[in-house]
């Protein structure tokens, strides 16, 4: 069995079988453990289809499992990504209920929907979602068939609410709380009872790892990171078994390569990356570590294929945390072409 030593957080991307969806496997977790669900919202952004609008923002159902003993274990919730599996023209047509609570709240301003957060009660009836953002507004809720729409007094829309598309209850993904020991213990848990209930490995999948970030907000650790994940990316997807069907990754900025190169300073490094077009859509999120305040602090690792195997993710896992072992260290991470090739090997290029 393999044994990790950091601290680290783990997305896992499933596919509830027909018939069933995320909310079975994380009651069935709960119960397994003692512990309770508690319905969350889930925050994501998919595409607009409303021309000159970008992107739509929106709070999806998401269940939360706190063990017995009062630690929180992980979330259950949906990812856009996975979309493959659903469009198989012989699967029922009908959406999800929303009567059931799953139902979505759309905005096209991220703003705005934090603020319909902050008052709507996850979990609600859906024939009262959003009136508690109304009041907030001064405003009422208008029903149009059914769709919930929330307007301010000038007419514009706030946010709307509707029932989920067909299929969009099945996706799952498993994010843990942050793991400081008996990592594969956990996962085997959580995967174990994935697995009896039929769940599966969508197209699609990944599985994503959430490393402290702390260590590497400082010139040489970053740097190393940024060589790591560009000079060694072919190897890296090789040795990983990364997923060429896997969305929303993509290679690091070659300028951000140049500018690690050249950097004598960390605060004029940090504030160079940030003009690069850095987002969370890369190979390896590096987000947090140019803001010295930032929300979750993590570096995180996206490019893992999609798992329900404890025993394969553990092991892809402990590559990783051992190379970003060798990044900690002054020495720069060499080129492939000077280091043989060998990953493994710069790995295991720690003192």
């Amino acid at each position: 069995m393999t044994t990790l030593r950091r601290r680290i957080g783990f997305e896992i991307e499933l596919l509830a079988p027909r018939g069933s969806d995320r909310r079975v496997l994380a009651r069935r977790v709960a119960d397994a453990t003692g512990g309770r669900v508690d319905t969350v919202f889930h925050t994501d952004s998919e595409p607009s289809l409303v021309p000159g609008m970008g992107q739509f923002w929106h709070l999806t159902p998401g269940f939360a499992v706190t063990e017995g003993t009062g630690r929180p274990l992980a979330s259950f919730v949906d990812d856009i990504t996975l979309v493959a599996d659903l469009q198989d023209p012989t699967l029922p047509a009908e959406p999800p209920s929303a009567a059931d609570g799953w139902f979505r709240i759309l905005s096209d301003e991220p703003r705005l929907l934090r603020l319909v957060e902050r008052y709507e009660a996850a979990g609600g009836p859906f024939d009262q979602v959003l009136d508690a953002a109304a009041a907030v507004f001064g405003t009422r809720v208008e029903a149009l068939g059914p769709i919930r729409r929330l307007d301010d007094d000038t007419g514009s829309t706030i946010a709307m609410a509707a029932a989920l598309v067909r299929g969009r209850d099945r996706p799952c993904e498993i994010v843990t709380a942050p793991l400081d020991a008996d990592h594969h213990q956990t996962l085997g848990l959580l995967l174990g009872h994935a697995r009896a209930l039929g769940f599966t490995v969508p197209r699609e999948a990944a599985v994503h790892l959430h490393f402290d970030g702390a260590p590497f907000r400082a010139l040489h650790p970053f740097a190393n990171l940024v060589r790591l994940f560009t000079l060694w990316r072919d190897e890296l997807r090789a040795a990983l078994g990364s997923n060429p069907a896997a969305t929303r990754v993509r290679e690091l900025p070659h300028e951000l390569l140049a500018l690690v190169e050249t950097a004598d300073a960390w605060p004029a490094l940090q504030a160079a990356a940030s003009e690069v077009g850095l987002t969370k859509f890369f190979d390896v999120n590096l987000t947090a570590l140019l803001d010295d305040d930032p929300v979750r602090d993590t570096v995180e690792v996206r490019i893992l294929p999609g798992s329900i195997d404890a025993d394969a993710i553990a092991e892809r896992a402990a590559l990783v945390e051992r190379l970003l072992d060798r990044c900690r260290m002054p020495e720069p991470v060499p080129s492939p072409e000077r280091a043989g090739g060998d990953l493994r090997a710069l790995a295991d290029h720690v003192v």
